[in-house]
């Protein structure tokens, strides 16, 4: 089954990705990238691409001068170090992964290239001695996600038509120094502003909708949701759930706008996957990943869903319209 699902993407990707296993065979000498994530494959499309189009401004296209093999954990960290070996077992060329595939890849070689794209901080994360000098086998991006809570929390105030407790969601399974950080300073700004912060823990589809109805019941006037790839991989449930219960929510990433969220401040994840791929190719290229310094992504990205704010009854100021780099009509 899982074999069936893992293909199921590879074709829904399109392209030289769904290119029969035999064809493969006849290109031994085709290096090949494992591409690793512990959350769904299924969301993670578009993040495939700008990964392909980073590779491609490198000099490196799928299925003509490079092969990429997809591998997730299905939301099930414990699965990682399995699929990491099997990579391994396969020779493959380097590993790309978000923060926790990169971890398990990192306990599992000193040899193999490992680039990874994270939104936590890498060196409190352990994955390289410092950004400048990463050292061993490891680099990556880092956009930092969790960078942006205080402001992030000063524009969801804005959309907020009434005074009342903020809820915040978080995943207590994933849980990282950077976590921990950006739950000390949505606490922090919450307290500095006189509002009650109530904070609600879900790591599975179950628990979200019972926080929701925690929300309910404790009268949350707005949702400000923790940046960790668990929400990230449930968006569109989580956007859909903050607007069936009226509650306004900011969100880090920009895909959960798209996906119907009402607003998101913070960097560009697919953005980080493009630079990633660029990184991925100069490695193919024969560079060392000890000398090539992490990335850090600076552009922040400010959207309003204005459909959204409708269906919750909220009129935009003026003033968010003219900050946001994107309004979705």
């Amino acid at each position: 089954m899982i074999w069936i699902q893992r293909r199921a993407f590879i074709l829904a990707l399109g392209g030289a990705a769904a290119w029969p296993l035999a064809a493969r065979a006849q290109q031994p000498t085709m290096p090949v990238i494992g591409f690793l994530r512990d959350a769904p494959l299924a969301d993670a499309t578009h993040l495939v691409a700008s990964f392909r189009q980073g590779l491609k401004e490198a000099g490196f296209i799928e299925g003509q001068n490079v092969l990429i093999e997809y591998r997730s954990a299905e939301d099930q960290a414990h699965r990682l170090p399995a699929l990491v070996a099997d990579l391994i077992r396969q020779q493959v060329a380097l590993i790309v992964g978000n923060t926790p595939s990169a971890l398990a890849a990192k306990a599992a070689t000193t040899t193999v290239p490992i680039v990874f794209v994270t939104g936590n901080d890498p060196v409190i994360n352990g994955l390289i001695a410092s950004l400048s000098r990463p050292g061993g086998n490891t680099t990556g991006v880092s956009f930092l996600s969790s960078a942006s809570v205080t402001k992030r929390l000063e524009l969801l105030r804005q959309f907020v038509p009434k005074p009342g407790a903020i809820a915040m969601l978080v995943d207590p399974s994933s849980n990282t120094p950077d976590t921990e950080r950006e739950l000390r300073d949505v606490q922090a700004a919450a307290h500095a502003s006189g509002q009650e912060l109530m904070v609600v823990e879900a790591s599975s589809d179950r628990d979200i909708e019972a926080a929701f109805a925690t929300f309910a019941q404790r009268a949350a006037v707005a949702l400000f949701i923790a940046s960790q790839p668990f929400f990230n991989s449930r968006r569109e449930r989580v956007a859909a759930l903050a607007v069936r219960h009226a509650l306004p929510a900011a969100y880090s990433l920009r895909e959960f706008t798209t996906a119907g969220g009402l607003m998101s401040y913070g960097t560009s994840i697919t953005g980080a996957y493009q630079l990633g791929g660029i990184y991925a190719g100069r490695i193919l290229k024969g560079e060392r990943p000890a000398d090539l310094p992490v990335q850090q992504s600076t552009k922040f990205e400010f959207v309003i869903n204005l459909r959204t704010a409708k269906a919750l009854g909220i009129d935009v100021p003026d003033r968010l319209l003219a900050l946001a780099d994107e309004v979705i009509e």
